[in-house]
């Protein structure tokens, strides 16, 4: 059957040069910026009363185009049109590996319904981060607590938003992607979509699996998996992430933690009464916002060394917190992160008992870790999110579709190497492509992965079963 498809698959994939094709939909603007040049700009209007704002870095080799390329850099709640100003670094298009994906698609990014510069964009008031409420109430009154201001904060968000917070889910947000392919004047989407990305890609090819030329789903989430499975397979995979940067600190000259028990100094941190002063807060980052800044820096190796200079600085004699800050969770993006979770996940906890019995199962898979995962960050803001979830994980089956290919990494502590497998299952006709390295998405760690995703991406062949980078 794999060799059926893929001879299938070559001969209905525009290998020769295509002319850019009409885009009756689009009125590109140029928009250039320092980083691109070439930049274009324009909105959509699509259903719901939404408009997304696009942007296009044009391929540089038009005579070979093969056509159009949609990206997602993640989230939820990732604007495409920022990581495109930026000449696409975000997506890894500054990297050698990349550069036949350049010469030979138009990329286009955008930013999904109620992200970024998309009207209407989610609104909510700074108070949705409070850093006095912990994510791990330790008395019904805690929880009780954390149940209100979760209430409170999504009906500022819904009173700043409008009603079109209840329509921000990604299932939605799938005939969107179908509504940019018709504008474009494309019979088919190419797509590139990482973490949140991949989940996103994933319903686009469930809902329309003949307009799929070739999807790469990098960092991939399983939507099958129920939401609890989901939260103990991130802690597991983030407390192993940090052994990874401890043991990293053993033997690499660029840790300035080398020589010291990195886990016993990680975990001294975290019991700091009363957090550790940052000048740019103006205030003290406590032990949960600590372990969050922390994480943001393990899922990409190449800032490891900034996390262990941090880590050094927030314990040193006058301890300083401001490289550790958790810059997600204080950035606008992050009432979009949320909203869109809360669609898309919700929360699982019932009760404080239920929700203190998951706390007890986190702690123990991940004893150092356990302060902070993305899962539990969205399961616990949306306890009590007074917005219906519109689409909580549910058995998925995507047939019919073109070779997809599904990345996953051994030392992902974001998206779990089980949950790639999970989609993959999923997907007829997919193939898994493992990444050895470490990291969050092999397309920003991984040039063996960039490598393998640029020429299936061309060519619409998928690496053959079993490949792993290393």
């Amino acid at each position: 059957m794999k060799t059926f498809a893929v001879v299938t698959a070559l001969t209905l994939l525009p290998l020769s040069a295509l002319p850019a094709a009409a885009a009756p939909g689009i009125d590109w603007k140029p928009c250039a910026t320092e980083y691109a040049p070439t930049l274009e700009c324009a909105s959509l209007p699509v259903s719901g009363g939404f408009s997304l704002a696009l942007a296009k870095l044009p391929a540089t080799d038009p005579a070979r185009r093969v056509g159009s390329l949609l990206t997602n850099p993640g989230g939820p709640g990732g604007a495409g049109v920022t990581v495109l100003k930026y000449g696409g670094r975000g997506l890894a298009l500054d990297k050698p590996e990349m550069a036949e994906a350049r010469q030979r698609f138009d990329v286009i990014g955008f930013d999904p319904r109620g992200v970024g510069k998309s009207t209407p964009a989610i609104a909510c008031a700074p108070e949705l981060h409070d850093p006095a409420l912990s994510r791990f109430p330790r008395s019904r009154a805690d929880y009780d607590k954390l149940i209100a201001h979760n209430r409170a904060s999504g009906n500022e968000c819904l009173e700043r938003t409008g009603p079109a917070l209840s329509s921000v889910d990604t299932w939605r947000a799938a005939d969107d992607i179908e509504a940019i392919r018709v504008a474009l004047g494309e019979p088919q989407v190419n797509w590139l979509g990482v973490s949140y990305g991949s989940e996103l890609g994933a319903v686009y090819a469930e809902k329309y699996p003949k307009r799929v030329r070739t999807m790469v789903l990098d960092g991939a989430i399983d939507h099958s998996r129920p939401t609890r499975l989901a939260i103990l397979d991130e802690a597991i995979a983030t407390e192993s992430a940090l052994k990874d940067f401890a043991k990293w600190c053993t033997t690499s000259s660029d840790c300035v933690l080398r020589g010291k028990d990195v886990l016993a100094t990680y975990d001294a941190l975290m019991r700091t009464p009363g957090g550790v002063p940052s000048k740019q807060l103006g205030r003290n980052v406590t032990a949960e916002e600590l372990a969050a800044g922390i994480y943001g820096g393990l899922i990409i190796p190449a800032f490891w060394p900034d996390v262990a200079k941090g880590i050094e600085a927030a314990t040193a004699g006058k301890p300083d917190a401001d490289a550790l800050v958790p810059y997600s969770q204080l950035d606008p993006s992050y009432g979009a992160y949320r909203s869109i979770g809360c669609h898309d996940f919700g929360s699982p906890f019932t009760s404080y008992p239920d929700m203190r019995a998951m706390q007890g199962l986190v702690k123990a898979l991940a004893p150092h870790s356990w302060r902070y995962s993305e899962f539990w960050d969205i399961t616990s803001g949306c306890a009590g999110w007074p917005v219906p979830s519109a689409y909580l994980p549910r058995p998925q089956k995507v047939s019919g579709a073109a070779p997809i290919l599904v990345v996953g990494g051994e030392h992902d502590p974001a998206t779990p190497l089980v949950w790639a497998k999970g989609l993959a299952r999923n997907i007829e006709n997919s193939t898994l492509l493992i990444d050895a390295g470490y990291g969050h998405t092999g397309l920003l760690n991984s040039a063996c992965v960039r490598t393998e995703e640029v020429k299936y991406l061309v060519s619409g062949v998928t690496p053959a079963p079993g490949t792993v980078c290393r």
